[in-house]
């Protein structure tokens, strides 16, 4: 599967800043600070020859579905700083849990992709409350701009509880065929089910690239590439908590992992 002109397994880092200006966990790092520790960790992944990373500001917790303008801000100038620093890199951007801040981001950097994980298509309870679907006001913006960045959407984020939950293969149809993801990302809660999700939904989107989007780890990781055309990874590099820095022996031993699985 070609993603992203390449022709080989894709494997991702997320690069998740430290809590944003006019975030509740923000206390009182400037942005210039936050912006140099998103670059030396980025580094750090090249280094260790990721492919890419997804810029997120999961740090910004809690958050509603609608970003608010200095966080879409602040995650333009990290993400175009990364961006001007490290071109080689794949690039996606992650807003939390908004795709049209996301995508308007991801267009205004020149990002290779943005991810949508909640919520594209349907209907999630979440901690933020019920979260509803964007793919209409994302398909919008890209009328209006012209825009050209793919749309990588979650199918059934695995922290939210869907409302009238679809089969998966049904749910995966429905992103690329009436909702117009270029590619998906899923996950279940263990690696078992995660292969019984894509194995499920594979069928019925055979040219669509999909992405694992949590649960690997050092362990599983060569098992789970075997299905998937690439996965992105945090927890467990970050030692179990994404509020933590990147291990750069986790990320080494991730990475190597990875290719194994995907050669």
């Amino acid at each position: 599967m070609n993603c992203f002109g390449r022709t080989e397994k894709i494997i991702l880092s997320m690069i998740q800043p430290e809590p944003l200006p006019g975030s509740y966990r923000h206390r009182d790092m400037a942005i210039g600070e936050i912006v140099d520790r998103a670059l030396r960790e980025t580094e750090m992944v090249a280094r260790n020859h990721f492919d890419g990373i997804i810029v997120q500001n999961m740090n910004d917790m809690p958050v509603r579905q609608e970003s608010n303008p200095e966080a879409i801000a602040y995650m333009t100038r990290i993400s175009y700083e990364i961006r001007k620093r490290f071109p080689e890199l794949i690039m996606g951007i992650l807003m939390n849990w908004d795709g049209v801040a996301g995508l308007s981001v991801a267009d205004a950097v020149g990002a290779d992709f943005v991810r949508v994980e909640h919520l594209y298509t349907g209907a999630s309870i979440t901690s933020a409350g019920i979260l509803k679907a964007q793919c209409v006001d994302i398909a919008a913006l890209r009328k209006r701009t012209g825009s050209t960045v793919p749309v990588y959407a979650d199918v059934y984020e695995v922290h939210g509880i869907p409302l009238g939950r679809k089969p998966i293969g049904d749910a995966a149809w429905e992103c690329v065929n009436e909702a117009f993801a270029d590619g998906l990302f899923m996950a279940g809660k263990d690696s078992a089910e995660s292969i019984e999700m894509i194995k499920e939904a594979r069928p019925r989107v055979k040219d669509t690239p999909i992405f694992l989007g949590g649960g690997a780890t050092g362990e599983n990781i060569r098992e789970l590439m075997k299905y998937f055309d690439g996965v992105s990874v945090a927890t467990w590099i970050k030692n179990g908590d994404m509020k933590n820095p990147i291990d750069p022996e986790r990320a080494r031993i991730f990475i190597n992992e990875a290719r194994e699985g995907g050669s």
